[in-house]
């Protein structure tokens, strides 16, 4: 039962109404469900507080000031499709209703609602989340379960990366920092816990972050744990992840991408090996390895002021740089094979001409593209073998984008135009998630944030 509550205090729910009785109502039911949960008086209260961390579920009033219901079911499904969503109306008609599910939204509950009903209906959409972190730790489960024999079961037929492992197997004897770098997708995580299951702190926690895909609270929050009362929504007390790896290792993967307070909070952890809680007063001390990941170029960002040069050089103890697959090309058969046999494929589904149109491939996005392309190829392969006609052109760019489409036209062209539809065009592939746009578009989210304020650009 009390693992219950707890996992139940896990889901977060936001309540939009602009009738604070029923929000008042709503939201002592719920608590008393053992959910955390936060309210907003309208659309845009409701938008703000999304920005600043993940939500589970939203219930939302349907009339309400602009943005009204559905509009902000519509905001919330394009930037946060995770975030399940019910709509609550006074004004119940068949129209509303399919436009909501239409919409996405997971329920269209009608008021006055029965309490009974209320809590049937989150409990639903938390069952639907509590599946998928299921399914979420179940994968991670058996991420560590092929990590347990170390470097054994990753791919390194080139001298290039079995120079690489050869390093990694000598720090991992120690407690020293590790710097991985290199490209997005050439596997930093997946060398990153095979240096932890070959230390002497195999035994205990391996824990990752990716510190671009938080904003700066929610980042600190996740790393140091907070207070009851820290900041709005701080209901109770957390322990963050520094905590949970006390006498193991924290992973920071894109530790590039960490803002300049969070930075000065880090090295002092790394250096005294203490550090507060957000909203704490005592000092905790803890026991963990740092190995930090970034697939940007430090040294710049040090020149441009967006990285400390003393955490640099506190992280940067034992660089090990992974080279990108183009320059390893003897790593891909072996990389086919494992990928098939995870899949549970045989290895004669690939043809010798779809093997060599990928050895061909420029491959930017590394392994993970490689994977990428050959589940797309068995899919529309179907049962037959798959043909080098599966596999995308090698000639193509990078997200599609061919050589065409950025050379500098004979009438010329406004740079500042160009990069205004750059940043907009990235926003909106990463749903308006800024610290992936900024990893798009290569540059880091103070100087996206400085570049969408010139170019009026907001979300």
């Amino acid at each position: 039962m009390k693992h219950a509550e707890q996992e139940r205090s896990r889901f977060r729910l936001l309540i939009v109404d602009d009738e604070a009785e029923l929000r008042r109502n709503l939201e002592d039911l719920l608590r008393d469900e053992g959910y955390e949960v936060q309210t907003a008086a309208d659309g845009e209260a409701a938008l703000a507080a999304l920005a600043q961390g993940p939500f589970d579920l939203v219930i939302s009033d349907l009339r309400m000031p602009p943005p009204d219901g559905l509009a902000l079911l519509g905001e919330v499904r394009r930037r946060w499709p995770q975030t399940e969503f019910i709509l609550l109306t006074a004004f119940a008609t068949l129209d509303s209703a399919r436009a909501a599910l239409e919409l996405g939204a997971l329920d269209y509950v009608q008021k006055p609602y029965k309490e009974f009903e209320m809590r049937m209906r989150v409990a639903h959409a938390y069952e639907r989340r509590a599946l998928e972190r299921e399914r979420e730790m179940l994968a991670e489960r058996v991420a560590a379960l092929e990590a347990t024999t170390g470097f054994e079961h990753l791919v390194a037929r080139s001298p290039a990366l079995q120079d690489v492992f050869a390093l990694a197997r000598k720090v991992a004897a120690t407690d020293a920092t590790v710097l991985l770098r290199g490209e997005s997708g050439t596997g930093k995580s997946a060398l990153a816990r095979a240096i932890h299951r070959a230390s002497p702190r195999r035994g205990h926690a391996f824990l990752k972050v990716n510190c671009a895909a938080l904003p700066d609270q929610l980042l600190e929050s996740e790393l140091f744990g907070h207070e009851k009362g820290a900041f709005t929504g701080a209901v109770r007390r957390k322990d963050g992840l520094f905590t949970a790896a006390d006498g193991g290792t924290l992973f920071l993967d894109e530790i590039g991408d960490i803002s300049a307070p969070l930075q000065l909070k880090l090295l002092q952890v790394i250096e005294e090996k203490t550090f507060l809680t957000v909203g704490g007063t005592a000092p905790i001390e803890v026991d963990v390895r740092i190995i930090a990941a970034t697939h940007r170029r430090l040294e710049e960002a040090i020149a441009s002021g967006d990285f400390r040069e003393d955490l640099f050089y506190r992280i940067n103890v034992f660089p090990i740089t992974i080279p990108p697959l183009r320059e390893r090309r003897e790593d891909i058969p072996p990389l086919v094979e494992r990928f098939l046999k995870r899949k549970g494929v045989d290895a004669g589904r690939v043809s010798r001409a779809a093997l060599e149109a990928l050895l061909r491939h420029p491959l930017p996005g590394n392994v993970r593209q490689l994977e990428n392309i050959l589940e797309r190829a068995l899919i529309v392969a179907g049962e037959e073998v798959v043909g080098a006609e599966q596999i995308p052109d090698e000639t193509g760019g990078r997200d599609g984008i061919s050589k065409s489409e950025i050379e500098i036209p004979d009438e010329g062209l406004v740079l500042e135009e160009l990069e205004e539809r750059l940043i907009r065009q990235a926003l909106s592939k990463t749903g308006g998630n800024k610290s992936r746009a900024a990893a798009l578009l290569g540059l880091t989210r103070r100087t996206l944030y400085s570049r969408m304020e010139r170019y009026g650009i907001e979300l």
